[in-house]
């Protein structure tokens, strides 16, 4: 019995061990089973076409043409020759011309205004009466002179003096003639003075008096501006003289600025230089000159005194250059891809800045390609692509052209 007992648990126990091994086998079976399904449902990976890193930049053409250096400017219109009007005598306004108003136009020697004559007038005859008794005065004591020279001439013995001849008595008589004529011009003067007249073709910029007013010597009546020629004081830089002819003497200068909304422009000539550098803006101040600036005698457009202007002023002939923005030159190298796509720097020689670009002499030929663009990590020889030469997705990387009409758009 016990026999049977101990058969029977032998049994069970390889009943158990059996279950054990085989349910952990049908599990990674079927996990095995379930991978490879589901590995073979899955789509293998589609190979991807090897990338170009080549970097891409855009380049400009270098042009080499010849060019004219200038200097630019500025400066306000101003009359090259402008008269405070002052009263020389005294007295009463009792005439004012029409034209003797602000902005009024008017030729040398026309009439402004003038002052009471009536004291001048009567100044002036008494000067005309004192000459002439002074002339009568004179004739008279020349025949006196002549006849105590005649009455000495009897006497044979004696030795006449100058006063027994009235040689002091004629010269007073003619220092008494010659006075008189003075007062006789002061006079004349006088009433000249109280008439005041334009010293030149002028434009008027002011007038301090009014009809009936009382003037003394000294009174400031209006001041005019000469219309003839105008001046605009142009400072430069003391840099960009080396860019001018002669200093910039003589050379021609285009104005411009804004007339009646639209702009204008009016050619001039350097007449100087003032010769000095302010203490203050440290600049050389050049002196441009412009004849008829209101268009009188000639069809000019009208260059009113006070405008402002830009100046461009003629300069030095630079020769064959070439120009190349500023940001493009670093340490005195642009860089520039030769034909086989390569970069170099190229050492330039730059001879002027002019705003954003720089002028170039020496270091750059014509057809070379200058690099615009920015690289992140530029090194001298390696390989780089332009736009037309390089192509992503199939598609072209130059612009089309409903992306430029667009850019243009905007």
């Amino acid at each position: 019995m016990q026999c049977v007992l101990e058969l029977l648990q032998q049994e069970d126990v390889f009943v158990a061990t059996k279950k054990q091994i085989i349910l952990p086998v049908v599990v990674i079976a079927l996990g095995v089973a379930g991978f490879i399904g589901m590995s073979a449902l899955k789509k293998p990976p589609e190979e991807k076409p090897e990338i170009d890193t080549t970097p891409l930049v855009s380049v400009q053409a270098v042009e080499i043409k010849p060019m004219d250096f200038s200097v630019n400017s500025y400066g306000v219109v101003a009359a090259k020759y402008e008269t405070e009007l002052v009263s020389q005598v005294n007295g009463e306004i009792v005439y004012l011309s029409d034209k003797f108003v602000r902005g009024g136009f008017v030729k040398k020697g026309d009439i402004l205004a003038k002052i009471d004559p009536s004291d001048y007038d009567a100044a002036l005859i008494d000067a005309q009466a004192s000459m002439a008794s002074a002339r009568a005065t004179l004739v008279q004591e020349k025949a006196f002179g002549k006849v105590a020279e005649a009455e000495w001439k009897r006497i044979k013995d004696g030795v006449p003096t100058e006063l027994s001849l009235r040689k002091p008595q004629l010269a007073q008589e003619i220092a008494k003639l010659n006075s008189s004529e003075a007062g006789l011009k002061r006079a004349k003067r006088n009433v000249e003075r109280t008439i005041i007249k334009a010293p030149y073709d002028s434009l008027i910029e002011s007038r301090k008096i009014g009809l009936g007013s009382y003037v003394s010597m000294g009174t400031q009546l209006g001041k005019v501006l000469s219309t003839a020629d105008a001046e605009i004081r142009l400072p430069i830089a003391d840099k960009e003289i080396q860019f001018l002819n002669n200093k910039g003497k003589n050379a021609e200068v285009i104005l411009k600025g804004d007339f009646a909304g639209k702009p204008q422009e009016w050619k001039a000539t350097i007449v100087r230089s003032e010769g000095v550098i302010d203490s203050r803006s440290r600049m050389t101040y050049l002196v441009a000159e412009v004849s008829d600036p209101y268009g009188l005698k000639s069809k000019m457009n009208e260059l009113r005194y006070g405008t402002y202007v830009t100046a461009t002023i003629e300069g030095l002939h630079a020769g064959q250059v070439t120009e190349v923005a500023r940001h493009l030159v670093i340490n005195n190298q642009v860089a520039v891809i030769d034909d086989k796509g390569v970069l170099r720097y190229k050492d330039v020689t730059i001879v002027r800045q002019m705003g954003s670009k720089v002028i170039i002499t020496d270091g750059l030929d014509v057809g070379m390609n200058v690099i615009t663009s920015a690289l992140d990590y530029p090194i001298e020889g390696m390989q780089l692509a332009l736009p037309k030469d390089k192509v992503l997705d199939g598609e072209d990387l130059a612009p089309k052209p409903t992306q430029i009409a667009m850019g243009e758009k905007e």
